[in-house]
């Protein structure tokens, strides 16, 4: 089976960029599922529920999240009610939402997601080591084929989390820093790992910001808002073929597109 993950999407033009292309890029490239890291989709800071409904409708089979994953509180009950998006999973327990998504595809395959966030210069989090074990056995009887969310600052710390996660499922890719890296591989026992799979959204500023604003803050040290950019529209992501009997990857391959 063949899946692609779209690295973070970036405000509310980069939702309707995938929208407008799932189905597209599902035929294209013979993909069985389609799943996003949704967390930067609202003004570049978190999702809200009709962005969650657009993106689902347009065929969308999981959404993770990262850091920002609460930052809209009316995306809590759906966080709490629909099997399809989840929260981090290394979150202290008391925060709403799942630890995982899980779907079953036309295909009868299951399929699970879960994200773990990073804890080098990022905030505080609960060990991802312990919650990937912790995931990993809960899954264990539930999904054919996983696929791990490493949202992280440090590359480092991503390829770490990778050579633990390796053999233990289909692919762990790395979000969070907003651009691709050229290390996608297959590791030693079987798992898909690239540092990082890049953004969806406008690739004209920084990270998908205005360059006037973030230069501003760069200068002078004050805080401001970054307005989102607005051109260069791109879809960034991977694309890795997994063997459901196995549970591990045959293939990885990186994803870009411009928009049409």
């Amino acid at each position: 089976m063949r899946i692609l993950f779209l690295g973070d999407v970036v405000g509310g033009a980069a939702i309707d960029l995938v929208v407008c292309r799932a189905k597209v890029l599902r035929a294209t490239h013979q993909l069985d599922a389609i799943v996003v890291n949704a967390e930067n989709a609202a003004a570049g800071s978190g999702l809200v529920p009709s962005q969650f409904r657009a993106l689902t409708l347009a065929g969308i089979d999981l959404i993770t999240l990262g850091d920002h994953a609460l930052r809209k509180r009316e995306i809590v009950p759906i966080l709490e009610s629909d099997p399809r998006i989840c929260r981090p999973a290394n979150l202290a327990p008391q925060c709403p939402g799942r630890n995982f998504a899980l779907v079953t595809l036309p295909s009868g395959v299951r399929l699970a997601a879960f994200t773990v966030l990073g804890r080098t210069f990022m905030k505080p989090a609960e060990c991802p080591i312990e919650a990937i074990d912790r995931l990993l056995q809960q899954l264990q009887p539930l999904a054919d084929v996983v696929l791990v969310d490493l949202h992280a600052e440090a590359t480092a710390e991503k390829q770490l989390l990778a050579r633990h996660l390796d053999g233990k499922v289909a692919m762990a890719l790395g979000t969070h820093t907003h651009v691709p890296t050229a290390d996608a591989c297959i590791m030693p026992k079987g798992t898909a790992f690239q540092t990082d799979i890049g953004m969806c959204g406008p690739h004209d500023g920084v990270l998908g910001r205005q360059t006037e604003a973030v230069m501003r803050s760069a200068r002078t040290g004050m805080t401001e808002p970054w307005p989102l950019a607005t051109g260069d529209m791109r879809l960034h992501g991977t694309i890795v073929e997994a063997d459901p009997s196995t549970g591990l990857a045959r293939s990885i391959e990186p994803f870009s597109e411009r928009a049409p």
